[in-house]
């Protein structure tokens, strides 16, 4: 009888703690579908999302990270990591650090070795193409790529130089079900995007 109380108990709890994930709680806030900000950027979203903040970054997701997750990176420098990791150093010349004035195929390649250097494995970006942010020209590519437990993803990516500085929105989720599922949701997110002032 106690065990089977101890169960229900904690039950009670994890449906309590998946309620605040989805309600915007354990850290972030729900942006609902609609017109959205994001630092100097504008978006329209088909989707929900549990959005975790930090400085020039913000995490979104809709069903967890693990399960699918977009990356927003904002105003990246000429010299830092397109992640916003380490900065670059003379010791460290090579690196997937930001310059000025890339070609689209470069600021790919940059991604690409961005999310190698976070662990994924098997990272391949496919389909470059030109992608404008309102009146900016912008560039988008797709992903597939696994995670270090060997769960193949997918995903897309897009990125655009404002004021000599990148901005740079990457979503992944696994291949088998969530990226189907969501995919054309993002593209259009993507379409939406717009710099403000």
């Amino acid at each position: 009888m106690i065990r089977g109380l101890q169960r229900c108990a904690a039950m009670a709890a994890a449906i309590l703690l998946l309620a605040a994930c989805a309600s915007g709680g354990a850290g972030g806030r729900l942006q609902e579908a609609g017109d959205a900000r994001v630092f100097d950027l504008a978006l329209d979203t088909d989707l929900d999302w549990a959005r975790l903040k930090a400085p020039r970054q913000e995490q979104w997701t809709i069903d967890g990270a693990p399960l699918n997750q977009l990356l927003i990176t904002s105003r990246i420098r000429p010299g830092e990591h397109v992640f916003l990791g380490a900065r670059e150093r003379r010791s460290r010349p090579d690196g997937p650090w930001f310059r000025e004035g890339m070609r689209p195929d470069e600021v790919r390649d940059l991604v690409l070795d961005g999310l190698r250097g976070g662990g994924w494995a098997n990272v391949r970006g496919s389909a470059l193409r030109p992608a404008n942010w309102g009146p900016t020209p912008g560039l988008r590519f797709e992903l597939a790529l696994d995670n270090p437990g060997g769960l193949k993803y997918r995903g897309l990516a897009t990125a655009a130089e404002h004021d000599g500085r990148l901005t740079l929105l990457v979503w992944i989720a696994p291949a088998e079900h969530y990226y189907g599922r969501d995919a054309d949701a993002v593209s259009r997110l993507f379409d939406s995007l717009r710099f403000v002032e």
